[in-house]
């Protein structure tokens, strides 16, 4: 079956959207200067970006059906509306002295739009690239990832030249276009779509595309057992990554006695673990599978906590600080391929957005872990032995979700025989 469009301009409008909401995680670049400027708390500006974070996994779950019904254009086209204007509205906000209205645009408004536009894109990927649904995923997971890198050095630069107000007004409207036109490219496949190549390889016999486990819908998805089990696993990966990034400055100072400066570094090339973890972690799992890759993550996540408390070595401390963000980055880009696999592309948008509820969850869990354990025993080290705990949780979840998708292949293929029988 034809199609005009080409799949790799769909993933490169993918790009474009995640690298325009992306940029949020840059947030921390604003802290400083709007608190010497506007004279707010550093609480109260903290506060809108813990509004935008917690809103945009629950703005994903929310909006989930509605990319089902209207399509990855027009939720793409009403997702810029939304952080477009939250971004620019943060402009007026601080224009006319407005904590309430910053709070409101920059983190009510900013965090629908991000939740909108990180779903809208991805169920459409994942349908142009049946032969390598991770490298896809991972693509435009990859452009969330690296949206701060780029974002944080402009915005600085803007904000020294021409002001915070103007700022958020250019880069505002910077992201909306951005995202339009990404949104402009982005349609589905015609229905049975495939590549030439893969048609080929199938009809020589070189390759085989294995069937996803079932179609279903995002109501009978929630009410199987593989459905509690990856949100189970993803909830505690995401914690973990969280935590670690929310403290690891100033855990890597207190633990091994790594400088500010150091501190600072660890910090920014954590970004490029997130990010490189992302598109690696999604590439490879085209080949050793899905379950198989969150295994690993548990079983390295394994060796850093236990590794952590007794280590000393600044260099190893950081080594195992960015394995846990590389896992932390390739869970978000192996969950929409993975829906895929057990669930089928049926309604994957609606299944995405309710599976990153565990987004706003571990936000809030992991930082809120770390911050009283290290309150209460007046050090880090006991974080390390409860992490522990969660990933043994983890890894014994993400043996059972195998042995139940080995289960339900033997079952559908019994039914197979007997219905040729």
């Amino acid at each position: 079956m034809k199609t005009s469009k080409n799949r790799w301009l769909i993933a490169l409008s993918a790009i474009a959207i995640h690298l325009s909401i992306g940029a949020a995680y840059a947030y921390s670049v604003y802290t400083n200067p709007i608190h010497d400027a506007m004279g707010w708390s550093k609480t109260g500006i903290t506060l809108s970006f813990t509004i935008m974070m917690a809103l945009a996994g629950i703005a994903a779950a929310f909006f989930g059906n509605f990319v089902e019904r209207n399509g990855p254009r027009k939720s793409a086209i009403l997702a810029a509306i939304l952080f477009g204007a939250g971004q620019a509205g943060a402009g007026v906000a601080v224009a006319i002295d407005s904590l309430f209205l910053f709070l409101l645009t920059y983190g009510l408004a900013s965090g629908l739009g991000m939740g909108l536009g990180y779903i809208s894109p991805v169920s459409t990927l994942v349908k142009w690239f049946p032969d390598r649904r991770g490298l896809a995923t991972g693509m435009a997971v990859l452009g969330f990832g690296t949206g701060a890198l780029i974002t944080a050095p402009v915005a600085a630069s803007l904000m020294e030249s021409i002001g915070i107000q103007m700022n958020f007004y250019i880069l505002g409207i910077s992201y909306f276009v951005l995202m339009v036109l990404g949104a402009s490219y982005i349609a589905p496949p015609p229905e049975g779509w495939m590549p030439q190549g893969l048609k080929k390889d199938i009809a020589s016999g070189k390759k085989v595309v294995k069937k996803d486990l079932s179609q279903l819908t995002a109501k009978e998805a929630v009410k199987t057992k593989r459905f509690w089990m990856l949100w189970t696993m993803m909830l505690i990966n995401t914690t973990a990554g969280i935590m670690m990034i929310s403290v690891a400055s100033p855990m890597a100072q207190e633990v091994v006695g790594l400088s500010a400066a150091g501190a600072a570094a660890m910090v920014g090339i954590m970004g490029i673990f997130n990010g490189g973890g992302r598109l690696g972690w999604a590439a490879i799992s085209d080949y050793i599978g899905r379950n198989t890759v969150f295994m690993t993550f548990f079983i390295l996540q394994l060796i850093a906590f236990l590794t952590l408390p007794n280590t000393t070595n600044v260099l190893l401390f950081q080594a195992l600080i960015l394995i846990v963000v590389s896992c932390y980055g390739g869970g978000f880009s192996n969950l929409p391929a993975f829906i895929g696999d057990l669930f089928g592309t049926r309604q994957l948008g609606a299944i995405h957005g309710y599976l990153l509820t565990t987004w706003s969850l571990g936000g809030i869990l992991g930082p809120l872990l770390v911050s009283q354990i290290r309150e209460r025993t007046e050090s880090y080290i006991p974080v390390f032995y409860v992490f522990t705990a969660l990933i043994i949780v983890a890894f014994l979840v993400s043996i059972l979700l195998r042995l139940d998708i080995k289960k339900f292949e033997i079952e559908a293929k019994q039914k197979q025989q007997q219905g040729i029988a």
